[in-house]
C-alpha cells in the first residue's frame, strides 16, 4: 500500500511538507500506527495526551481487531452525525451490529447509547422515550464496565445522567473527566459545552463547541447548537450564518429548522419565521415550530388553533409540556408558562428543561419569582448570562 501525507498551508494552499509511505498490507490497524509514528516523527510532533497527567490514550478500535466490526461502528458514526430520526436509528442498528461482532467493543456500546439519548430527546413522546432512555442506560453501564477510562464511555453516562435523571452535576462531572482523559476530543468539548449552557454559562458554552469544530467542522448537528448559543447570547447575524452552515451539512436535521425560525422571532419577523418553521421535515418538529411563528403573528386565530392543536395531540405527554410552555411565553402567559413547566418536569427528566438558561421566550420571567422557585426545585441555579426575550 502506498499513502502520501501532505501538510498544506491553508492560507495560500502552499505545500509545506509532503512524503510518501510504502508498506506491506498484512494488518490494517498496525498499518495505520505505522505510519500514524511516521508523519509524527517527520513532522516533529508531540501528542498532546503525553503532556497530560490524566490523560489515557484513546481508542475507538474493537479489541478484537475485526475489521467488520470497526466498519459497522464508522459507518454507525457517518448517521450519527448527519442527526435525522432515521439516520439516528440507522447508527443504532450499526453500533449494535459493531457490538454482536465484538461483544468487548465499548466504544461501540458508548456510541449507541449517545444516539439513543438524542434521539429520545430530539424525536420521541414520553412512551417511547422510555425506552429510548433504558437502552441508553444499559449501553453506557456496559461501556463503562467494558473500559472506564474511556472517554466515550464517560461522555455517555453524562448524556443518560442528565436527559434521564436530571442530574446536573454528573452532567457536567462526566463531561469534564471525559475531556480529562481525552483533551483532544472534539466530542469531550462538546457534550462540556452543553453542561455549561445547562447552567447557565453560555459564553462558555460557544467557546467549547466551537474548540469541538475545530476539531471537526463537518458536524452539523453542533453547528446547529452553536447557532442556539449565540441566538440566546443575542447574536443573531452570526447564528443565522451558523445556522445555514448547519443546514448544509445536515439538511434533514429538524432542530436547526427551529432555530432559524426562532432568530426571526426575536427579530420581530413572523413572515420569516413561519418560512423557516415551514422547511422543517413534516411531523411534531414542524407543527411546534410553526406554532412558535405564529405567536408573534397578527392572525390570532391561527395562533390560537396552533396552540390548541399541539395540546389536543401531545398535551398528556409530558416529553412535550416544555414545548407548550414555550408557547405560553410567547404569548405572555407566564400562568400558564408556569403549569406546563411543571408538567415537563413530572418524570424528572432533563432533556428539555436542560435549555431553561438560555431560553430567550422562557428568560422574559426569569425576574419573576416562580421562576427562582421552579429553578430551586429542579436544581438548578437562577442566573444566565443569557439574553431574555423582551
Amino acid at each position: 500500500m502506498r499513502i502520501r501525507a501532505e501538510l498544506i498551508n491553508t492560507r495560500d494552499a502552499s505545500m509545506l511538507w509532503s512524503q510518501h509511505y510504502d508498506r506491506p498490507y498484512k494488518d490494517l490497524f498496525a498499518l495505520q500506527d505505522d505510519i500514524t509514528k511516521a508523519v509524527a516523527g517527520a513532522l516533529k510532533a508531540k501528542l498532546l495526551e503525553g503532556t497530560n497527567s490524566t490523560a489515557v490514550v484513546q481508542s475507538d478500535r474493537p479489541p478484537s481487531g475485526n475489521l467488520a466490526a470497526y466498519d459497522a461502528f464508522e459507518l454507525g458514526q457517518f448517521y450519527f452525525q448527519r442527526g435525522s430520526e432515521e439516520d439516528f436509528r440507522h447508527a443504532i442498528e450499526q453500533f449494535a451490529q459493531a457490538a454482536r461482532l465484538d461483544p468487548n467493543y465499548a466504544a461501540a456500546y458508548a456510541a449507541a447509547a449517545e444516539t439513543w439519548v438524542d434521539l429520545a430527546g430530539g424525536y420521541l413522546g414520553d412512551a417511547d422515550m422510555s425506552f429510548a432512555y433504558a437502552q441508553a442506560g444499559i449501553a453506557s453501564n456496559t461501556a463503562m464496565r467494558l473500559n472506564p477510562n474511556l472517554a466515550a464511555a464517560h461522555l455517555a453516562n453524562s448524556s443518560v445522567l442528565v436527559n434521564a435523571d436530571g442530574d446536573w452535576n454528573g452532567w457536567q462531572a462526566e463531561a469534564q473527566r471525559a475531556l480529562e482523559l481525552a483533551p483532544r476530543s472534539a466530542q469531550a468539548y462538546f457534550q462540556l459545552s452543553t453542561a455549561e449552557a445547562g447552567l447557565g454559562h453560555v459564553k462558555s458554552a460557544v467557546e467549547l463547541v466551537r474548540r469541538a469544530l475545530a476539531l471537526n467542522p463537518l458536524n452539523g448537528y453542533w453547528q446547529s447548537w452553536l447557532a442556539t448559543y449565540l441566538t440566546s447570547l443575542g447574536h443573531f447575524d452570526e447564528a443565522e450564518a451558523v445556522a445555514h452552515k448547519a443546514v448544509e451539512l445536515s439538511p434533514d436535521g429538524a432542530l436547526i429548522y427551529e432555530e432559524l425560525s426562532a432568530i426571526e422571532i426575536l427579530r420581530g419577523n413572523a413572515v420569516a419565521s413561519l418560512t423557516a418553521a415551514r422547511r422543517a421535515p413534516v411531523g411534531l418538529n414542524q407543527d411546534y415550530a410553526t406554532a412558535q411563528a405564529l405567536q408573534i403573528g397578527p392572525d390570532r386565530a391561527a395562533a390560537d388553533a396552533a396552540l390548541k392543536d399541539l395540546i389536543a395531540k401531545h398535551g398528556d405527554d409530558s416529553a412535550y409540556a416544555y414545548f407548550i410552555a414555550d408557547l405560553y411565553a410567547l404569548r405572555r402567559d407566564p400562568k400558564n408558562m408556569f403549569k406546563w413547566l411543571d408538567r415537563a418536569w413530572v418524570n424528572h427528566r432533563g432533556v428539555d428543561i436542560q435549555d431553561l438558561l438560555y431560553d430567550p421566550f422562557i428568560l422574559r420571567y426569569q425576574h419573576d419569582p416562580r421562576f427562582a422557585a421552579f429553578c430551586k426545585k429542579v436544581g438548578l441555579p437562577t442566573t444566565t448570562d443569557a439574553q431574555a426575550m423582551p
